[in-house]
């Protein structure tokens, strides 16, 4: 991420689409989409990450949260954050939106 993009992003929220099921198990998630029917899966970190990403006011919140939990270098961190959110958003799961829209959904 660019620093001025990272900026921009680290504003905004992610939100998990209206049509994925999420389901916890033994840690992992199962996540579902029902408008692709398609399965994904996400070990303990990922879905650590996921729960932090749509729990939070933002995504530089849920970087913080994440930063001060797992020994990890922050621009690794950056790194698999972006790299979640953009397969999510591929595979149509979450989406980002900015602040004030999250808090009407």
């Amino acid at each position: 991420m660019r620093a001025e993009t990272r900026e921009q992003l680290f504003s905004r929220r992610v939100v998990c689409l209206e049509k994925v099921v999420v389901r916890e198990l033994a840690g992992e998630a199962i996540l579902l989409s029902l408008d692709s029917e398609k399965y994904y899966s996400l070990n303990d970190v990922g879905f650590r990450m996921w729960t932090a990403l749509t729990g939070s006011d933002s995504i530089g919140a849920a970087y913080e949260r994440l930063l001060s939990e797992y020994e990890v270098q922050p621009q690794e961190l950056l790194q698999d954050l972006d790299l979640l959110i953009k397969d999510c958003i591929a595979h149509c799961l979450l989406e980002i939106v900015p602040v004030a829209s999250a808090e009407a959904k």
